[in-house]
């Protein structure tokens, strides 16, 4: 038997339900080990065939996906008349959180918990029926990005995006680094990195009312995009509304602008990351 590796072969950029901290978005490094024999080209697999064939069906059944743990006491799913699909998710601290959208927008996870390993279990379970008969076993490792600084965790929705990131409910887990007057400035990164932790950043044009769920006030958005109708309530705590869309140029902006507002006198830079390695800059 022989072992091919490709590490990084991806990054899986995604929301997921948790009990505890409620709507959480996530990005992960996927690497992939491959045992088996060699074939006629002396190959476990091509490199090529790797990177189309797993990394599309990775991106196909994960990427900006919201992913539910199927198992999860309490959880509620139904297949709506319009091809749609709705979940309603129980929150430990009160509350819940209810989406509706195309199905093809959530994946659901056999397991009580989305972690790295019951992910990895089921990326594994989809990829294993399209290897070769040569490969004996695939095994995926997911690891976070090592983030040395403060970091927070979000999910959004852009409904005017032409790919999967019109989803109303996908997320990354990103780096920030803010600086004031040239010099990084620890505290107001750590500061708003705390702010967004666990956050869902919304459009205010897309918030639909202000209502309960299971007792809990509420912030329910909704819009139309390309593939659909999209719906998502939770409880307002894990809410962040902002003017414009979500996307990572406007967020970085929109906490220079904040800082600039508080404080006048001096100049800020915020580099802003949207998962690993990619992000934009803002400037007041």
């Amino acid at each position: 038997m022989s072992r091919l590796f490709v590490n990084r072969l991806t990054v899986i950029d995604f929301s997921y339900l948790n009990g505890e901290r409620g709507l959480l978005g996530d990005s992960l490094l996927a690497d992939v080990e491959l045992v088996g024999d060699l074939d006629a080209q002396g190959m476990v697999l091509d490199f090529g065939d790797v990177k189309k064939q797993l990394k599309r069906a990775i991106d196909q059944h994960f990427d900006h996906k919201l992913l539910v743990p199927y198992r999860y006491p309490g959880l509620q799913i139904a297949d709506l008349h319009d091809g749609r699909q709705r979940l309603l998710f129980p929150l430990a601290a009160g509350g819940a959180i209810e989406h509706i959208a195309p199905q093809d927008a959530d994946t659901l996870i056999d397991t009580d918990a989305i972690t790295p390993d019951s992910l990895a279990q089921a990326i594994q379970d989809r990829l294993r029926p399209l290897m070769p008969a040569n490969v004996q076993d695939l095994r995926i490792r997911l690891t976070p990005e090592s983030i040395d600084g403060p970091a927070y965790q979000y999910s959004h929705g852009l409904k005017q995006h032409d790919g999967n990131c019109q989803r109303i409910a996908h997320g990354h887990r990103s780096r920030l680094a803010i600086l004031r007057d040239g010099q990084f400035d620890a505290a107001l990164s750590a500061d708003w990195a705390e702010r967004w932790r666990d956050i869902y950043i919304g459009t205010r044009e897309d918030l639909l009312e202000e209502t309960e769920l299971a007792g809990v006030p509420c912030y329910h958005f909704r819009y139309q995009a390309a593939q659909g109708q999209f719906d998502l309530t939770l409880p307002k705590r894990c809410c962040y509304l902002i003017d414009t869309e979500s996307t990572v140029e406007n967020l970085a902006q929109h906490i220079a602008e904040v800082l600039k507002a508080e404080q006048p006198a001096a100049h800020f830079e915020v580099q802003a990351f949207e998962g690993v390695d990619k992000g934009a800059f803002g400037e007041a």
